[in-house]
């Protein structure tokens, strides 16, 4: 929503052009080869409106049975949030079966932390805890998700908590805040240690380069504890997208990837789903259903 994005695989929105997202629909008519009336498919840039003409070019077909029917999972746990969570944890992780790692998600009832701590787990971390803001979120996490704890970073002191519910350090950190959170689990951290650094929602509206600096002290133990932090950027991935997602797709239907969703219905609620997503509202990925 800013004049410059700070990147560049991500264009601001433009004022008076119809804004964008993740989108998916139904072809009702094409003059594309690769694509026939009744398919379903998708874009990263799909216009806020109900009807339109696209660029095959840019158009992706999807497959309903990978997802049992739910449609709406190709844009969060198997699609590109299930894919940040999934290849971070597998290019910058480095999570090792029975090495008793312990992993932290800040961020982790959002699209992707939620999904993230479940890949953790499911990869080989013994201990995975989430950051989040409200009780409620800390209780679907615990008792839905399969995180081991949760904390609520409005309520109490976050790096006591920490200190309390990771006995053993911290080893991999799937960081969506940066801020002072990320100071107070990067403090907890331990030697050889790996941040995946998924996202900084504290930091956006910042004039700072990406990723932003740490702080000196924290910087400090960074780099004595030899810790990781590295920016990561799915699409640098791309050759990897497809057995990912199959991967994605047969967590879910085995029941081991547990999908939660925000669900607002009509296109003329998207602004208020929209706001609602940047103020902590939604858990899980939020969807607007535009029709049945």
């Amino acid at each position: 929503m800013n004049e410059d994005t700070g990147s560049d695989y991500l264009l601001p929105w433009q004022l008076s052009e119809v804004a964008d997202g993740g989108g998916i629909g139904i072809v009702e008519e094409s003059k594309h080869a690769n694509f026939a009336k009744g398919d379903i498919v998708t874009s990263f840039n799909w216009p806020w409106q109900t009807k339109v003409i696209l660029d095959g070019r840019f158009l992706q077909k999807l497959d309903p049975q990978l997802v049992d029917g739910h449609l709406s999972y190709f844009l969060g746990a198997a699609g590109i949030t299930g894919l940040t969570s999934f290849l971070g944890i597998k290019e910058k992780g480095h999570v090792t079966l029975g090495a008793n790692q312990t992993m932290v998600v800040s961020g982790a009832a959002g699209a992707c932390g939620s999904v993230a701590g479940q890949i953790g787990r499911l990869e080989g971390c013994s201990r995975v805890v989430g950051i989040c803001g409200t009780d409620e979120k800390c209780s679907i996490l615990v008792s839905e998700m399969g995180f081991d704890a949760a904390i609520n970073y409005k309520k109490g002191n976050v790096a006591e908590q920490l200190h309390k519910l990771c006995p053993a350090g911290v080893d991999v950190y799937f960081d969506n805040v940066g801020g002072d959170i990320s100071d107070a689990v990067i403090n907890q951290m331990n030697q050889n240690s790996h941040i995946i650094l998924c996202g900084q929602i504290s930091q956006y509206n910042k004039d700072v380069p990406y990723p932003p600096p740490l702080p000196p002290a924290v910087e400090e133990i960074r780099k004595a504890r030899n810790i990781t932090r590295e920016r990561f950027l799915v699409l640098n991935y791309m050759d990897k997208h497809e057995a990912s997602i199959l991967q994605l797709c047969q967590w879910i239907k085995e029941g081991k990837l547990k999908v939660k969703e925000t669900v607002v219905k009509g296109l003329e609620n998207i602004g208020g789903a929209f706001q609602s997503m940047m103020t902590g509202g939604n858990t899980g990925k939020q969807i607007v259903l535009i029709s049945e």
